[in-house]
């Protein structure tokens, strides 16, 4: 009970310091919001006057203190307020709900591939450990998850959408079509999709693969493998339904601490892509000054990642109840 009111209490205070950061990270930026609002540059058409400035400042409290408008800021979201969109002029939580299925698609998805093509390969490799099988898939796994996401991704996106032609350039669907089932949007979505979790994949592949092929090596050498084995038990058998079950708990663990990772990847993956996620929301609100965005964005990837250690914490200790 007092280790579970412990980790309680470390989350809370993580999430304390991340919204505290969350805050003023934005403000020490240079440029404000209103400066690009009040630009003729790049897309910006409206041009407002000091007037309007002064109104839109008084309005979202930036003319406050610092210390002011970070009370403000601490009051509101204890009352589930997030905010308005100053550029977007829309609600916060609208428009990242909007785009963040598309980014929850793209991380479960790549994830979970990974996660279990690492494991395979990884349990795989440990049990034909030293032969040409293991040199290969670690030279190729390890080399790949050197290479940065978003370098894969315009490698991808030059073979596979600009050399061949089988993928889309960009978009997460094709713009103004009227799909004719919901089998068709669907199959439409996932071939938009392909080329950005395949990016995702690849440079996750390697930390699985390595993690796998460790700890299924542990395992190999305990006492109770060498009985499998003299019992006459079939090799799938002892490696998938033995070997793999003990070696699956640190493969487990890293699934679910991955996500704060994976969702930075897929930050420069969309953006290669110009996929309409969270991580083009991202981009899009920084290059505004969208302060209220941006501690909306930051907010909703701050409690993903923190959900997914707890979840992580608790399986873990259900999966061994040696941990305490």
């Amino acid at each position: 009970m007092s280790r579970t009111i412990y980790k309680i209490a470390e989350y809370v205070l993580t999430f304390f310091f991340i919204i505290t950061l969350n805050f003023f990270l934005p403000r020490f930026m240079p440029g404000d919001p209103f400066t690009f609002l009040s630009s003729d540059a790049g897309d910006v058409t409206v041009t407002c006057s000091q007037a309007q400035i002064d109104r839109y400042k008084s309005y979202y409290g930036l003319d406050l203190p610092l210390k002011d408008q970070y009370l403000h800021y601490i009051g509101n979201l204890f009352t589930g307020d997030i905010g308005y969109s100053i550029y977007y002029n829309d609600d916060v939580v609208r428009i990242i709900g909007n785009r963040a299925c598309w980014t929850v698609m793209l991380v479960v998805v790549s994830l979970i591939l990974s996660g279990i093509i690492g494991t395979i390969i990884g349990s795989l490799s440990a049990w034909f450990r030293g032969r040409l099988f293991d040199r290969a898939a670690y030279l190729f796994l390890v080399g790949f998850s050197e290479i940065p996401a978003f370098l894969t991704g315009l490698v991808l996106l030059f073979v596979g959408g600009a050399w061949l032609g089988w993928f889309p350039l960009s978009g997460g669907i094709r713009p103004f079509t009227e799909f004719s089932s919901v089998i068709s949007r669907t199959a439409d979505i996932i071939h938009h999709a392909i080329l950005p979790v395949l990016a995702m994949v690849l440079t996750r592949l390697g930390d699985f693969y390595l993690l796998s092929r460790s700890s299924m090596l542990t395992v190999l050498s305990r006492d109770y493998m060498r009985t499998a084995k003299g019992k006459g038990l079939s090799k799938p058998r002892i490696l998938f339904g033995h070997a793999l079950r003990n070696a699956a708990i640190p493969v487990v663990t890293r699934l679910f601490l991955s996500l704060g990772t994976i969702f930075g990847g897929a930050v420069l993956v969309e953006n290669v892509f110009n996929y309409p996620g969270i991580g083009r929301l991202m981009r899009e609100a920084v290059m505004v000054r969208d302060y209220v965005l941006i501690q909306g964005i930051f907010i909703f990837v701050a409690l993903s990642v923190l959900s997914m250690n707890l979840i992580a914490d608790i399986l873990i200790r259900k999966m061994d109840p040696r941990i305490g």
